[in-house]
């Protein structure tokens, strides 16, 4: 079985389904250039995944999990472009804060924005999010 990062990862790539502009340009931790159709997309990807042992819930971790949801648009105002998406992905995110089960909560933590010289200006909008969720101790996936 995968582990619960993983089951909260592929349940937040599921609920993104839909995205305003989006269609089904979803991919995680892609790590190849885009091409210029390709764009509105989404990229999911995990920053970090922080672990605190708590005492009250022996044999237990709580997991604060770290989430980065990049759009990436083509545009001469990209971060305007981008806004459509951006808005519907945070709605769908946090719509169910426990991801079905597999959560305690999921919360919006930051959004950056960066603009990269390509054949047509692209923007890379950065949202993050952070789940905080709960494991076994000898077993990630539960």
């Amino acid at each position: 079985m995968a582990s619960k990062r993983e089951q909260i990862l592929a349940a937040i790539k599921t609920s993104l389904a839909n995205t305003t502009g989006v269609g089904t340009r979803i991919y995680r931790s892609r790590a190849e250039p885009m091409a210029r159709a390709e764009s509105p997309s989404l990229v999911l990807e995990f920053v970090t995944d922080e672990p605190t042992v708590n005492s009250a819930t022996y044999l237990k971790i709580d997991w604060t999990l770290r989430v980065r949801i990049v759009v990436v648009v083509r545009s001469q105002t990209p971060d305007t472009s981008a806004d459509p998406t951006v808005e519907s992905l945070h709605s769908k995110v946090v719509n169910d804060p426990t991801l079905g089960g597999l959560a305690i909560d999921v919360r919006p933590a930051t959004v950056t924005f960066d603009v990269i010289e390509a054949d047509q200006p692209a923007g890379i909008i950065s949202c993050e999010y952070e789940v905080d969720y709960r494991s076994s101790y000898n077993d990630l996936s539960t």
